[in-house]
């Protein structure tokens, strides 16, 4: 009696004070045809039963369509009747219909159809609301203005299956559902409510429902709190060349141009498309894009020459090229923007040869004329990584990282300047200076500027670290106050070698950053994350809009209830046995205690894929997903996995033909490879930056290793290069392999070779690393090697000498001989024959293999 006094309490108190928190950004969403049939989602009210009415209820929900999808058709809401019949509420995206949504009962349309305006349906919630009548066997929907009625059979006492979206529900499943957004899902009876799913859960398979915990089940959820928070990797792939980017907000398309043509990036659908130059662009490092949205086209320039090219999108051209023979860059990460205003593109600060700059230059598009803008008021710190959002009248400039003088050697520093240069008056005016504590930060190159609520937004970095992180930043432009919010982005940061900015698509209010980082072998690598806006501080931060009297009361008391109902159940407790989610932690923490590096990576990275030992395959939970891999998933997994890693660029989709799907047709074959492709994603869905694709051509999965530990990753990069081995290489090495042996469980044909190579690979590299270990300097060493060598080859002979050897230094000779025995009891059994030397020999063999 007391639980529940408590429970209903703080029930009655959230209530209270969460009602405005429920205007938050919330609800579920639907994966609809974008992905394939098993992986749409679906809500099911009351897995397991059914729930039942006296005389009659009203169901009310919000719903609201995701915009910019190709496939709007299927079922938003099927009930069934007492398990024998069924009332459907769908889309019908046929345009020449005029009414879109309608009701179903059984087999039949019924008289209700209506409509709700695009503009309302893709922006707003919209409240649909159906009453069913038992004593008049009656349905009456209302949408906004419109109500309808349809005759349905209906007794008193009925049961209902209350199912969203896709479902399996007996003769009833249906795996058609539009791409919609449903949230506030309320059933009342006879005037008062009785259930309420609100829908406002960040994570998990299960909703809560706040009357009476009648908890429902969401497959394959889409949690539209968990978009406001977590970036989302829509696209990773390399380009040739030092490539730049640029966003087209009225399409919602990135521009990334390279060499010999325009990539097109979809942010809605996350389609690619390609359009090769029919005139050259010779693309220098240190060239920047930018949209002019104003004049609809793509503009690349080179600050050194004082060009600025235009691209014409009919004839695939460019309205100038650049003179290759130039020294490297004078301007690297300078800030940028087009001004309508006077029709000029505006370029500000920068770095080159160890020199920040404050200049402010202008290419005047009319005259085709470039000056150097000069510039009163307030001092402007020579800088660079600083962010630029554009503004009526001038620009807002904050941050960076440079010297009062402008040299690099003379005393730099981060800057947390707000300044606003004013194109009319060209004056720069600062406006505060934000106050920072703990590590120093600097800007990615654009800010978005929401003037009406005096805020910008802006992406975070620390420069001092290479494998970085991105962080989104909200702040004011009235006073120095800024908060972070949303998950962080990694960014792989090498000056003037990385390139991070920020976009904000009016169209589907989403946060676009974009990332691209050029390696050493000229190539490009870009990556493409989206946010839902408005971004959210924390995942569990539901009453940010209360007014502080509710929250600090709502807080105090839950904690009171809380100590009072724990202080209640102790009296009944039990011990209870708490399992760790990452289970791959305490594995490897037992197995390996001296490994060096290979418990922090895993730590750091809850998401990890091992192949050495059983397949173990763990999502960024923690959580393993191995099993959701079918017996072909897992090999085109494994062998485009492997292949990646092994060979960099991939496997053709050729070779994946004769490997899996050799006894069928091309199109058999490509059929087949395309569904399990989709499967297979659906699954790598669940690590973060872990993603198949072909954009070089050849199919790939890439993975960050900063997010995600791959064990054979880790390998290859060990004993790829034996010159620079070391004990903390050799022991990492060891920590991979005590897991067992390469996926020793799995038997294909095509991976025979794999296996045979890493046991090569693994013997010799001990074996090398041996030949710089004395017997003297570490004999324990040289003992560990000869166990793992022989972990591979049991009767590997130079490992055998090198361990005896090392025993008898240690002045083992008992245990020595023993080694040598069963050395030899392993050779015969294997060859049938005696092995040829004797103890004594071997211990007076050759000190060439080992000092």
């Amino acid at each position: 009696m007391m639980t529940k006094l408590y429970f209903w309490s703080a029930v009655i108190i959230l209530l209270c004070c969460c009602e405005k928190s429920f205007s938050q950004s919330y609800g579920l969403g639907f994966f609809s045809h974008e992905v394939v049939q098993d992986q749409r989602t679906g809500l099911d009210l009351s897995p397991g039963k059914n729930l039942c009415f006296e005389d009659g209820f009203d169901l009310s929900f919000d719903l609201n369509f995701l915009p910019k999808r190709d496939d709007y058709f299927g079922y938003i809401l099927r009930l069934v009747v007492n398990n024998s019949e069924n009332i459907d509420l769908l889309y019908d995206n046929d345009f020449k219909e005029k009414h879109h949504f309608k009701v179903i009962v059984g087999n039949k349309f019924s008289k209700i159809a209506f409509e709700i305006p695009p503009a309302t349906l893709y922006h707003n919630w919209n409240l649909v609301k159906l009453k069913f009548d038992a004593q008049q066997s009656l349905l009456t929907l209302t949408s906004g203005s419109y109500t309808g009625t349809a005759s349905v059979h209906l007794t008193k006492g009925s049961c209902f299956k209350i199912l969203f979206g896709a479902n399996e529900y007996q003769q009833f499943k249906t795996s058609d559902n539009p791409p919609m957004k449903i949230r506030n899902v309320k059933i009342t009876e006879n005037g008062e409510l009785k259930y309420h799913w609100p829908l406002d859960e960040y994570d998990g398979n299960s909703a809560k429902e706040l009357i009476h915990d009648n908890k429902a089940l969401v497959n394959r959820a889409l949690w539209i709190k968990k978009m406001h928070y977590d970036w989302q990797r829509l696209g990773s792939f390399v380009v040739k060349g030092p490539a730049s980017t640029a966003f087209n907000a009225k399409n919602d398309q990135v521009y990334i141009v390279e060499r010999d043509s325009l990539k097109t990036f979809s942010v809605s659908d996350t389609k690619i498309k390609s359009y090769p130059f029919a005139n050259k662009l010779t693309l220098l490092r240190g060239n920047y894009s930018l949209y002019d949205e104003r004049n609809n086209r793509l503009l690349n320039f080179y600050a050194d020459q004082k060009i600025v090219s235009v691209f014409d999108s009919a004839s695939r051209t460019w309205s100038k090229d650049y003179n290759p023979k130039t020294p490297i860059t004078d301007n690297w990460l300078f800030n940028k923007f087009y001004s309508p205003k006077d029709s000029s593109l505006y370029m500000i600060a920068g770095y080159g040869h160890f020199i920040y700059k404050n200049q402010i230059n202008k290419y005047h598009f009319p005259t085709g004329q470039w000056q150097q803008v000069p510039f009163t008021g307030d001092a402007f710190t020579p800088r660079y990584l600083s962010a630029l959002g554009q503004s009526g009248n001038g620009a807002y400039v904050i941050g960076g990282y440079g010297s009062s003088t402008g040299k690099q050697m003379l005393n730099p520093r981060n800057l947390y300047d707000l300044l606003y240069f004013d194109m009319e008056k060209k004056t720069i005016k600062k406006l505060y200076e934000l106050k920072v504590g703990g590590e120093d930060f600097v800007f990615a190159n654009s800010l978005i500027i929401n003037e009406k609520e005096n805020k910008f937004y802006g992406l975070i970095f620390p420069r001092h670290k290479y494998d970085s992180k991105l962080q989104l930043i909200v702040g004011s432009l009235k006073s120095p106050e800024y908060k972070l919010s949303g998950s962080k982005i990694p960014y792989q940061f090498h000056d003037i070698n990385s390139y991070s900015d920020l976009y904000y698509s009016k169209s589907s209010k989403r946060f676009i950053a974009v990332t691209t980082f050029r390696d050493s072998t000229d190539k490009t690598h870009v990556n493409i994350y989206a946010l839902n806006a408005p971004p959210l501080e924390a995942p569990d931060k539901l009453f940010a809009e209360n007014s502080p009297f509710w929250y600090w009361f709502s807080g105090v008391f839950v904690v009171i209830m809380a100590i009072l109902f724990f202080v209640f159940r102790s009296k009944k407790a039990v011990k209870t046995v708490v399992h760790r989610p990452v289970q791959v932690v305490t594995e490897i923490n037992m197995d390996v205690k001296d490994a060096v590096g290979t418990e922090d990576v895993v730590k750091e990275t809850k998401s990890s894929i091992f192949l050495f030992g059983d397949l173990q395959v763990f999502d960024d939970n923690g959580q393993q997903i191995t099993k959701q891999f079918t017996p072909l998933i897992k090999e085109l997994f494994l062998v485009v996995l492997l292949y990646t890693i092994r060979w960099e660029r991939g496997i053709s989709s050729d070779k994946l033909k004769e490997l899996l799907w050799f006894d069928k047709s091309n199109e058999s074959a490509r059929n087949n490879r395309s569904v399990n492709i989709a499967k297979l994603k659906s699954i790598l869905d669940k690590i973060s930056n872990c993603q198949i694709s072909k954009e070089t051509g050849y199919w790939r999965i890439n993975i960050d290793p900063a997010i995600t530990y791959t064990d054979y990753q880790e390998y290859v990069n060990i004993i790829k290069d034996k010159s620079r081995l070391d004990h903390e290489k050799i022991r990492h090495l060891a920590a991979i392999i005590k897991r067992g042996p390469f996926l020793p469980t799995v038997n294909y044909e095509w991976m025979d070779s794999f296996k045979a190579e890493i046991s090569n690979e693994i013997i010799d590299t001990y074996l090398h690393f041996s030949h710089s270990v004395g017997v003297e300097s570490d004999p324990e060493l040289l003992i560990e090697l000869s166990n793992y060598i022989f972990y591979f080859d049991s009767v590997n002979e130079e490992a055998m000498v090198i361990k005896c050897k090392a025993l008898v230094f240690l002045g083992k000779h008992s245990i020595a001989k023993n080694t040598y025995e069963n050395f030899c009891k392993e050779y015969k059994l294997l060859y049938e024959d005696d092995f040829s030397k004797s103890f004594s020999e071997v211990l007076a063999s050759s000190p060439g293999q080992v000092k």
